[in-house]
Order: structure tokens, then C-alpha cells, then sequence
């Protein structure tokens, strides 16, 4: 290196990846603030997208229709993960999004190609002004989003687990766990099957299995992997 050059660092993407109900937000959420990178949260920017399409009354069986209600609509993500705040159009949407109508609309909306690349670009772009390094979950983020990540992280979970994390999050009691556990294996078959970046795990993934792991381990696991590429 000539006197006076500086050494180029590139951003360090963390990509965790993986269904519904496996432990992704709190993980990734963890993980940046251990780290003290920004998180962000791809699947919040679907979930904001889906509330403007039903807000708009379109017809979720209509890609058509779907694209057009979501094309002007305007996605802002806070990358705190502390305070991960979310709008749509100006509208603070960070709890609608999180009800059971937006939960049972998402995968619909989230199938239509024309939404999947406009986010795409979106993501990758948020993802370009992080500096040191920042930490992206989703669904499609080693495989599509960011494949050159250095840390690509799969988490499972088995469906029970994972269904009873959710109805824990929701406020639900045990007796909703079975009908939680019928939607999240119906949101995993949409989402692996859909034609646009469907939920597989990608090339050079570690796979991490939470079931039986609390979340500091999983947080832990994760670090490791950054400690050893950086």
C-alpha cells in the first residue's frame, strides 16, 4: 500500500435467514446491538407494504392489482434495533403490522414479483450506506439480497417451538399454539414455494437450529461467526 492510501474495509453483512416464528427478529436485533451495527428488518418493509394494500382494498388474488395499490407507496425503516420504527406514506405502522390481518395477507403480497424487486433494491441500497457493518434478516437475504454476505445464518427451529414462541409474542394463550403452529406451516409452504426468491436456504448458509437454544446462545453462535471473518 502506497504512503497515504487507506485500506478499503468492505461493510460486513450479517444475512440471517430462515421461516416464520424461528427466532430471526430477536436474534438479528441482538446480534447488531452486540455489535453496535444497524439492523434491519426486510420482512417489517413487506409487512408495511401489505397494510397499504389492504388499507387500499385490493385483491390479494390479483398480482396485478397488488403491484399497482403498492407502487406508490412510500417504505421507511428505522435501522435502530433498539427502536426499529416503521412508516408507510408518513404513518407510523410498527403495531398493525404485527396483527393477525396483515400476518395472514403478507405472503400474498410478498409473492408478487414487481413488490419483491422494488424492496430488493430498496434493501440493497440501505444495506450500501451501512460502514463497518450491519445485520439484514429476512427470508431471501444470503440467497437473493446479499449473497456476497461473509456471515449467512439459516435459523430453524421444529414447528412446535416455533409456535409457541409466536403465540407467546402475540399475548395468545396454549390453547391457540395448534392453530398458530396450522398458519406458520401454511406461511412456510407460500414462501417456499412462491416463484419470486422463495424462503430456501442458501449456499454457504450455517444452519442454526434454536429449538432448544436460549436466545443469548443463538446471539452468541452468531458473534462468533463475525469475530472469525473480521
Amino acid at each position: 500500500m502506497n504512503e497515504g492510501e487507506q485500506q478499503h474495509v468492505e461493510t460486513i453483512v450479517v444475512a440471517v435467514d430462515g421461516p416464520s416464528g424461528s427466532g430471526k427478529s430477536s436474534t438479528a436485533r441482538g446480534v447488531a446491538d452486540r455489535l453496535g451495527w444497524p439492523y434491519l428488518d426486510t420482512g417489517a418493509m413487506y409487512r408495511a407494504l401489505t397494510w397499504a394494500v389492504l388499507e387500499a382494498g385490493a385483491d390479494l388474488d390479483d398480482a396485478e392489482a397488488v403491484a399497482e395499490a403498492a407502487s406508490g407507496v412510500q417504505v421507511v425503516v428505522g435501522t435502530d434495533p433498539a427502536a426499529p420504527a416503521v412508516h408507510a406514506d408518513g404513518t407510523d405502522v410498527s403495531v398493525p403490522i404485527r396483527g393477525p390481518e396483515v400476518t395472514g395477507a403478507v405472503s400474498a403480497v410478498s409473492a408478487v414479483a414487481e413488490v419483491r424487486e422494488r424492496l430488493v433494491a430498496q434493501q440493497r441500497a440501505l444495506i450500501a450506506e451501512a460502514s463497518d457493518g450491519i445485520v439484514v434478516e429476512g427470508r431471501d437475504i444470503a440467497s437473493v439480497v446479499a449473497p456476497e454476505a461473509p456471515v449467512k445464518v439459516y435459523l430453524v427451529a421444529d414447528a412446535a417451538a416455533r409456535a409457541a414462541r409466536r403465540t407467546a409474542e402475540q399475548g395468545g394463550d396454549s390453547g391457540q399454539v395448534a392453530a398458530t403452529e396450522a398458519d406458520l406451516r401454511r406461511r412456510d409452504a407460500l414462501d417456499s414455494g412462491r416463484a419470486a426468491s422463495p424462503l430456501a436456504q442458501a449456499d454457504g448458509a450455517t444452519v442454526v437450529d434454536t429449538t432448544h437454544l436460549t436466545l443469548d446462545e443463538v446471539v452468541a453462535e452468531i458473534v462468533r461467526m463475525v469475530d472469525a471473518v473480521r
